[in-house]
């Protein structure tokens, strides 16, 4: 027995020591066959396989994207599966002393019809992309595989050096072109609405399924619906679409292919579409009635931070001792050397801006008289607000509407019958008309409506030729421009009298920013012409509610026209308004329902407003108004 295990140990040890020194001689005796500078060659690849942790990916054609910067990855193939070129780090070093030296480097792309280069963000160094295994008869193919790397490294290095010549005056990181961009984005649109297109056709065709119908086409068409559904789903660009939409849209349209077969009815197809169509132009327009509806409440509505700014200044001013509510220099209100500045608002903020974007862009600030006139309800906030923020070296007045004893009560109870938007029916709206009468010792007065920014300097305003007209604007006649109004759009020419005494295509001009020689005002008594008119809309339907209509034929040819850069409207209602042209204008206006003070203004433009407010004011804090 003792004989037995002692030949079980020899043999254990003798299998042991064949499967230690078996390999080593097996790789030895490979070694021998390896020629100097094939050993070498070998070694050295070897030392130079660098090793990924996230894995080869294959190359693949991207779609062309905006937002697409990174070239495509590039692969080194081998047409006869023999093992891939491989650089060295002193070709890295030679090229880098070419003047290769930057963001990018040359990668070098061997396919079966030769070679060629790709750009490559990060690394410095060529890299090693693929190595491919050896297969077959490994001791018959090694001298011809070494052969070859030799070979294709020697051909490689030749092709390198050229190339880097040609590349020396090349600068790395181009830009893509404009065009190239948009022509790109156009592509992808058009993908994603054929994408949406395929949808709809998908579920036409279910719709013809009859309930409850569980078909293999049904499985089909629903899952497609869902795929294809997933790829669009919020995608804008072309880097939010997968790289299998493409593959996705192929499985769609196969199996609509297939539903075509299976519901081959044209008639009932186009019926189905129509009630489809009609349908979805229904919700269309409804949706459109609602947001319109949405937006005109808001901007009707007064904004919580804005009430409560109001009541906090309301109590403040009550609190004041009754000669402390004084403003000074009330000397120069009445005097018509100075320049003179009008604006009606019930709004705090808004005739803040005004007063405050005058008089920073103002040469001479010490010079301007400003004159704002609000409500009654308005009147304590609006004065303990410029108590507590002067106009600098401007003089201010504020002065209530309910102070007017001379404004007929007649006026305003016809007023408020013809009319339910508060917006029109207010009288700080048709308080213009009546300017003669609220300034009495001025010859000249620039009127501002509460939505405007002033720029520059407007000192050169006050030299215009008015040549003996009454009003200065800027016209809205020109179709050209997003301020264009038409005579017949808001005034009923199909009455006699109106097409009697005036002409549907005389230029329109706006109300904003306009200068009034309140002398000329007096001596032609326009406001005696206004009253008419205004009393002859209230009995037949004339003009359309509002204050720019019936200004339209009160000062009917005695307007003069100022040049567009004076005053820029539609801020408050068109977003794409040029840049260049609003830095250009003296006066911007957010004419329209999208107020900057509001929610629902157009962001683009809030800043030129907003920077003239002061939102470190502790009444702003404490009411929550931010920028």
């Amino acid at each position: 027995m003792k004989l037995f295990h002692r030949c079980q140990r020899i043999l254990i040890l003798s299998l042991l020591s064949v499967s230690v020194f078996a390999p080593i001689i097996f790789v030895s005796q490979r070694l021998k066959n390896l020629s100097t500078t094939g050993r070498k060659e070998f070694i050295e690849d070897l030392s130079n396989i660098k090793y990924r942790t996230d894995g080869l990916k294959l190359s693949v054609e991207q779609e062309a994207s905006e937002g697409l910067k990174e070239p495509r990855k590039v692969l080194y193939e081998d047409k006869d599966l023999v093992s891939s070129v491989s650089y060295t780090l002193k070709e890295n070093h030679d090229a880098k002393k070419s003047g290769n030296v930057g963001d990018t480097t040359d990668m070098l792309e061997i396919t079966e019809n030769g070679t060629k280069y790709e750009n490559q963000d990060g690394d410095n160094q060529f890299q090693h992309r693929e190595i491919s295994s050896m297969s077959g008869e490994k001791k018959q193919l090694n001298q011809e595989i070494v052969q070859q790397d030799q070979n294709a490294h020697s051909q490689s290095r030749k092709v390198i050096d050229g190339k880097i010549k040609q590349l020396k005056d090349v600068k790395p990181n181009r830009a893509v072109p404009h065009d190239q961009n948009v022509q790109n984005m156009r592509k992808v649109t058009e993908r994603i609405n054929e994408m949406k297109d395929q949808v709809v056709r998908a579920k036409l065709y279910l719709s013809f399924t009859p309930p409850g119908s569980k078909s293999n086409l049904v499985k089909e068409l629903k899952l497609r619906i869902k795929e294809v559904e997933r790829a669009i789903s919020g995608a804008t660009k072309d880097s939010d679409l997968s790289r299998s939409a493409l593959q996705r849209m192929r499985n769609m349209e196969s199996s609509l292919s297939k539903a075509s077969r299976a519901y081959p009815d044209c008639s009932s197809m186009t019926t189905k579409l129509r009630s489809m169509t009609q349908n979805t132009e229904e919700q269309v327009r409804s949706q459109k009635k609602q947001v319109s509806y949405l937006f005109h409440l808001a901007a009707s509505t007064t904004p919580k931070g804005l009430h409560c700014l109001s009541m906090q200044l309301t109590a403040e001013y009550f609190a004041l001792d009754p000669k402390e509510r004084q403003f000074p220099n009330q000397q120069k209100l009445h005097d018509p050397e100075l320049y003179h500045y009008a604006v009606f608002s019930d709004n705090v903020l808004a005739s803040t801006v005004v007063v405050n974007s005058t008089v920073s862009t103002a040469m001479e600030p010490e010079k301007i008289v400003f004159h704002v006139v609000t409500d009654s309800l308005n009147f304590p906030a609006v004065s303990m607000w410029f108590l507590l923020n002067p106009p600098g070296k401007a003089t201010i007045q504020v002065q209530s509407i309910e102070s007017f004893d001379w404004l007929s009560t007649k006026y305003h109870a016809a007023l408020r019958q013809n009319c339910s938007d508060p917006r029109y029916a207010s009288e700080l709206n048709h308080l213009r008309f009546y300017l003669p009468e609220i300034f009495p010792a001025l010859n000249k007065i620039v009127l501002f409506d509460h939505d405007v920014v002033v720029q520059k300097d407007l000192t050169r305003l006050w030299s215009i030729n008015m040549k003996g007209k009454v009003n200065a604007a800027v016209e809205t006649c020109h179709k050209s421009e997003t301020s264009f109004h038409r005579m017949d759009a808001f005034i009923n020419f199909s009455d006699p009298f109106v097409a009697k005494r005036f002409h549907a295509d005389a230029c329109t001009w706006a109300f904003g920013m306009n200068l009034f020689d309140l002398q000329e005002w007096r001596r032609q008594n326009l406001t005696t012409v206004y009253h008419k008119y205004l009393q002859l809309g209230n009995k037949r339907p004339l003009w359309v509610a509002g204050s720019l209509p019936l200004g339209w034929v009160t000062f009917y040819k005695k307007t003069v026209a100022l040049d567009r850069r004076w005053h820029m409207l539609g801020l408050g209602y068109e977003s794409g308004v040029v840049r260049a042209d609003i830095d250009r204008a003296a006066v911007i206006h957010y004419d329209g329902i999208m107020k900057p003070w509001l929610d629902i203004g157009i962001g683009r433009h809030k800043g030129y407003w907003s920077k003239y407010v002061n939102y470190e004011d502790s009444h702003l804090q404490r009411c929550n108004i931010h920028a």
